[in-house]
């Protein structure tokens, strides 16, 4: 059994969520908090991978990682079949996955919350971070086990801008992929199990807690 495709999903997952984490946090504030004409326009753009075709978005992020591009001239480096890249392309296909729960939970709160740290003098920002966000804990903690889960299942979109580069791009997914290819259906087998029981770990205990929190608020 080779754990590493394992081991490097894992990585993968977990820097997206903490880099989707940090991106999310002001892009929620200023979509919840103000109000402009292409406000549309920017939850369109957020919510656009759940609708578009993996392949559609790897397809742009390789012309946008190709050696001679912008990009890559900028940092240095092309981004196509590198762990970095994987990165990046993970962080925009579960931009929604990270942002959409909380956005909603937050907009969906009392404006009288807003209004009472208005008046207490509290600015934007503050009561964003020390009233609003608080008070949706349940969508951020869905939005963090989401973002990781999702990340953990990626493959449309790896596989274009990663391919499967053994002990560096050859993610769980593609892994089983790969197996399936060549005809090995008992290794396949073993990943898809792998892969199928820890979703399963990471998912029922979340629904557990939002369980328990509903029947606490009855």
């Amino acid at each position: 059994m080779n754990w590493q495709p394992f081991l490097i999903s894992g990585q993968l997952a977990l820097i997206t969520t903490v880099l989707l984490s940090l991106v999310a946090v002001p892009l929620i504030f200023g979509l919840s908090t103000f109000q402009f004409r292409l406000k549309p326009l920017f939850k369109a753009l957020v919510s656009l991978p759940l609708v578009l075709p993996p392949t559609v978005l790897g397809y742009y992020l390789l012309l946008a990682f190709r050696p001679d591009a912008w990009i890559s001239t900028l940092i240095g480096t092309p981004l196509t079949f590198t762990f970095g890249g994987l990165v990046v392309g993970s962080m925009l296909y579960s931009l929604p996955f990270m942002v959409n729960p909380i956005l909603s939970a937050v907009e969906n709160l009392p404006v009288s919350l807003r209004e009472a740290a208005y008046t207490l003098g509290k600015n934007p920002w503050q009561t964003y971070l020390r009233v609003m966000l608080p008070n949706v804990k349940p969508a951020i903690l869905a939005g963090l086990v989401m973002t990781f889960a999702h990340t953990i299942g990626e493959f449309g979109v790896v596989l274009m801008i990663g391919g499967s580069i053994p002990g560096k791009t050859r993610v769980a997914a593609i892994a089983i992929y790969h197996e399936v290819e060549a005809l090995n259906y008992a290794q396949a087998d073993v990943y898809a199990g792998v892969l199928l029981l820890f979703s399963l770990a990471v998912l029922v205990p979340v629904y557990t807690l939002q369980q328990r929190r509903s029947f606490s608020e009855l």
